[in-house]
Formats: structure tokens, C-alpha cells, sequence
């Protein structure tokens, strides 16, 4: 949920307006470590090898959305429709993320800042966390270096607009809801998948195997007062603990609603199959006024494999199912499945369902609710009986940014990015040193045009420098590609606008001092010795 490195380079999209595109050309390794070495050659195969999905896809359906999202910055996400939703509806909805307190924070870091603070803006509660639980055990950094950067990701984050009143801020350490939240979910965890995840092993100290543990249970943490969609903005290096996340958010519930077409269970290939034969078959066909087990199994038996959207070993299983159930009636459902629930809540819930149902031991099958309305009614029963009733949390993913110096920006270089503690004059000399896409001559220039898709200058600008304004980051990059734009003189526009920044940023973060001293967070750790 931390990770700030590599990088990718823009393009422009079909509308002409300048967006990050996804992958140098030849770029084929994707590397997922949420610790910092990780690598994204091409962000399209992020959506085909990890199911992360495009964020244009829903960008119509978010209100307001912010320019990180208009221009691409913000590139895919992990079912962010129920969090639109909710802020289209004024409904409740949450953002949090943490920052690992290793360095001073960035420019990097700025666009999480301002995700956080856009759903907050756009009424979401938001949540901003210190991972200092995993900068000591993950990065063996020391509780006064810990608190010494904690201070300065917060000031920044409420100089960029944090309302700490409206929000939530806290450490990892000093959380004990967090921790007891922690404990449990380590109960649905193990370590084989900690190996399959992280990669794990003998030599890995059981610190930082806890403090995943503590990152899934920040990730669930908004919720726990209620259940609500819940967004955590990331690079895509954090996509494991996302994923992790979302699975733990599931053992958690009490009850899993699906669908179903007999009493027995159907793995979801199984059913797809059923499912198909069900709405295909007519009972009239077999002498029956009712669709049964055997009919189905008969209809299948007879189509061959190669007509079968599906595989040997799945037709032979579902076959063996349907014949055993034999004259049982195929009836489509709504199963309740018991997870974890309390016998106080698993028959609150028999009780609660209207209409025709059947109680099973371990399940209770409904025949007048549909799915929709099945989920939020197990979750109620859920929340009425004691559990979470957690929605599986949502993520949106930025690109990296470029290093001023070309490759990542790493916060281990100073000279490859901009921290929002440098001197503006510093700053200012940072961009007039950096790498550009610009040609050999400027002449090769004014004939070709730059290569703003190549150049972190550009990025300065659709990232941070040209704030709301989309029509000046378009203007910089056609100006760029057209030749009209040399790059003596974007370096100079550019370094004027992050002296200004910095410079603004640093006097804001003057006047947030008492602001933070006002905050309920812990600024100074008690573990320091």
C-alpha cells in the first residue's frame, strides 16, 4: 500500500489529450513486490495476467472526476463502480491509504495525497495512515527516523488539503482497533499463501509477515464502524495486498450468497453448464411437467465434448452430481452458504428470508429473492449478529512517474525526483537538469517535433504542474510534438512552476503546524528507546 517506484512513458489518446499510455515498446515483464523492487514494463499486461481493469471504462460514472483520472494518470482499477455509486448518490463510501515512512515524501507521493484528499472533497470519510508498524519490521528503520518522516508526510498531506476534521489520521502502532482487527484476519490467513504471494520463506521474520497482516486490516479499517464501499489509491506494485484484501474481506463474512440449481453444490464451471441446459431444455421433451437432475444429466451425456463450452473432467464431474441427485427438480436459487455465522444468526437469517426457501445444515436455499437483494440482507443479519458484513474493498491504480534523471524515480536518488521538502531553488535546478524527449538540434526539433511520450519534463506538467488546467497540459504537449516548443524554454516554464509550488507547498506546511499538533495522531512513536 506504500510502494512509489518505476515508471512508464505517456502518449496522447485518441481525443488528442496527453495521457500516460501503457508500456515502452518490447516492455514485457510485469513484477508485482509491494516493497519497492518491483517492475511494470507494460501496464496493459496488468489488465490481461492480474484482472485489473481500465479505468476509462468507468470514468463517466465518477462525479467531478479528478485530472489524475481526465488525463489517464489514474489508469485502472479494481471494482470502483460501488464507490462512484456512492458518491453519485451522496451514499456512504471511504478512501484511505498509508505511506511507509522510509524518506522525505515526494512528488510521487503527491498524487496519492490528492486521490485522498478528491474523495474526501467528493464526500467520502478518508483515511490517511502511518505504516510504521512496516517501516520497522519490513525496513528496519528506527522509531525516531519513523517519527521524524511521519511528520512530514502528514504536514503535506493537510498543507495539499486534508481536512483532519472531517478525517481520519493514525499510526499502525498506536491503533488498537487496528491490531485486534489484525489478529483476527491473521486467523483466515496462512502462510502457504504468504509464500505464493510474496514469496515468503524460512529466512522471513514473522515482523513482517505481521505486518501484512496489519496492512490487510488498515485496508478493511474504514468499515469497521459499518460496512460501505471502501476505495485504497495505490501504484499497481501494491496490487498483492489489494487482492490478499479482498479475499480476507470474504472469508470474514458470515454468509456467502450465490447462485445454485439443486441442493448439492455446482463448482462455478458446473454451473455455467446447468445453468445453459436449464434455460435450453423443455420437461415436455422427457414426459415431465418438471425439469430434473436426470434429464440434465441425460441432455449432456448425449452433446458432445467438443460442443461443450467446458472440459472432460468437468462434464464428468457434474454428470456424477445430477445422477446421483437423480428426480431431484432443477430450480434455480439463491443459496445462502454458511461461512462463519453464529447459530443466533444463521437462524435470524431463516427467519428474515420471505417467501419459499429449504434449510439445510450448512446452507438455506431461496426461491424469491434475487442476488442483489440476498447480499445486502445477509449482510444486515451479519451487522445485526456481531460480524463486519465487509464489502470487498475497491483500488485505483496510478502510473509511476519518471525519473527526472530517466529509469524510476527513487526516492534512494535524489537527483531522479523532487521531494516537497527541497529548497525551491533546488527544485527549480532539478528540472532545469532533467532528462527531455527532446531531438538532437533544435532544428531536428522544429522539423520532427519533441517527444513529450518519452519525456518526464512533460510528465512534470500532465502530473502536477498544470494542476486543473487540461487545456495547458494540452497545449504543452501539442506545442512539444508540433516543434513549436523547444526545450530550453518548457525546462524554464517548468522550473518556474515547481519553484512556485515548492515554495507555496512549504509556506502552507508552515501554517498546518498547529493544525497537526491538534490532531489526535501520535507524533512522537512511545516505542523510541
Amino acid at each position: 500500500m506504500t510502494g512509489d517506484d518505476s515508471r512508464e512513458e505517456p502518449t496522447a489518446n485518441e481525443s488528442g489529450t496527453p495521457v500516460p499510455d501503457g508500456g515502452a515498446a518490447g516492455a514485457d515483464d510485469v513484477a508485482l513486490d509491494p516493497w519497492g523492487s518491483s517492475s511494470v514494463s507494460d501496464y496493459r499486461k496488468l489488465f490481461e495476467e492480474f484482472g485489473i481493469e481500465e479505468f476509462d471504462e468507468v470514468l463517466e460514472e465518477v462525479p467531478n472526476p479528478h485530472y489524475l483520472m481526465r488525463r489517464g494518470v489514474i489508469f485502472g482499477h479494481r471494482d470502483y463502480r460501488p464507490v462512484a455509486e456512492a458518491l453519485q448518490n451522496d451514499e456512504p463510501a471511504a478512501v484511505l491509504s498509508g505511506f511507509m515512512p522510509t524518506g522525505d515524501p515526494h512528488i510521487g507521493h503527491k498524487l496519492v495525497f490528492d486521490e485522498i484528499i478528491w474523495h474526501q472533497q467528493q464526500g467520502a470519510d478518508a483515511y490517511g495512515l502511518i505504516a510504521d508498524l512496516e517501516a520497522n519490521s519490513a525496513r528496519g528503520m528506527s522509531w525516531e527516523e519513523i517519527d521524524e518522516h511521519a511528520r512530514d508526510y502528514l504536514l503535506s498531506l493537510l498543507a495539499l488539503g486534508f481536512d483532519p476534521e472531517e478525517g481520519t489520521l493514525y499510526r499502525q502502532s498506536e491503533n488498537r482497533e487496528l491490531q485486534d482487527l489484525s489478529f483476527e484476519l491473521g486467523a483466515e490467513a496462512n502462510f502457504s499463501e504468504f509464500q505464493a504471494i510474496y514469496g515468503f520463506d524460512g529466512e522471513t521474520d514473522v515482523s513482517h509477515m505481521q505486518s501484512v497482516v496489519t496492512q490487510m486490516a488498515d485496508i478493511l479499517y474504514p468499515q469497521l464502524e459499518e460496512p460501505k464501499p471502501t476505495v485504497i489509491p495505490v501504484g499497481p506494485d501494491q496490487d498483492p495486498h489489494v487482492r490478499l484484501a479482498r479475499d480476507l474481506a470474504e472469508r470474514m463474512r458470515f454468509f456467502k450468497v450465490s447462485e445454485a440449481y439443486a441442493s448439492f453444490e455446482l463448482e462455478p464451471a458446473e454451473r455455467a453448464l446447468v445453468a445453459t441446459f436449464y434455460d435450453d431444455l423443455d420437461p415436455a421433451d422427457f414426459d415431465d411437467d418438471t425439469l430434473r437432475c436426470t434429464h440434465v444429466a441425460d441432455a449432456l451425456a448425449e452433446t458432445p465434448l467438443a460442443d461443450l463450452e467446458t472440459d472432460a473432467d468437468t462434464l464428468s464431474s457434474v454428470l456424477t452430481k445430477l445422477e446421483e441427485a437423480g428426480m431431484e427438480p432443477v430450480r434455480p436459487r439463491t443459496r445462502f452458504s454458511d461461512r462463519r455465522a453464529t447459530e443466533d444468526a444463521f437462524d435470524a437469517l431463516i427467519d428474515a428470508i420471505e417467501g419459499e426457501k429449504r434449510v439445510y445444515e450448512n446452507h438455506i436455499d431461496a426461491f424469491e429473492i434475487d442476488r442483489a437483494a440476498a447480499e445486502a440482507l445477509a449482510r444486515e443479519i451479519e451487522v445485526d449478529n456481531g460480524g463486519y458484513g465487509f464489502q470487498p474493498p475497491s483500488s485505483i491504480y496510478h502510473r509511476f512517474m519518471t525519473g527526472l534523471t530517466g529509469g524510476k524515480m527513487s526516492s534512494s536518488n535524489p537527483a531522479s525526483h523532487i521531494s516537497l521538502l527541497d529548497d525551491p531553488e533546488d527544485g527549480y535546478d532539478k528540472v532545469k537538469a532533467a532528462t527531455t524527449g527532446g531531438r538532437e538540434t533544435a532544428e531536428e526539433q522544429r522539423e520532427k517535433g519533441g517527444k513529450a511520450d518519452e519525456c518526464p519534463v512533460y510528465e512534470l506538467y500532465a502530473y502536477l504542474l498544470a494542476g486543473d488546467d487540461d487545456e495547458f497540459a494540452k497545449e504543452v504537449y501539442d506545442e512539444c510534438v508540433g516543434g513549436e516548443r523547444l526545450c530550453g524554454g518548457c525546462k524554464e516554464q517548468a522550473a518556474e512552476l515547481m519553484r512556485k509550488f515548492l515554495a507555496d507547498h512549504q509556506e502552507k506546511r508552515d501554517e498546518v503546524e498547529d493544525l497537526l499538533e491538534e490532531t489526535d495522531i501520535e507524533l512522537e512513536s512511545p516505542r523510541r528507546r
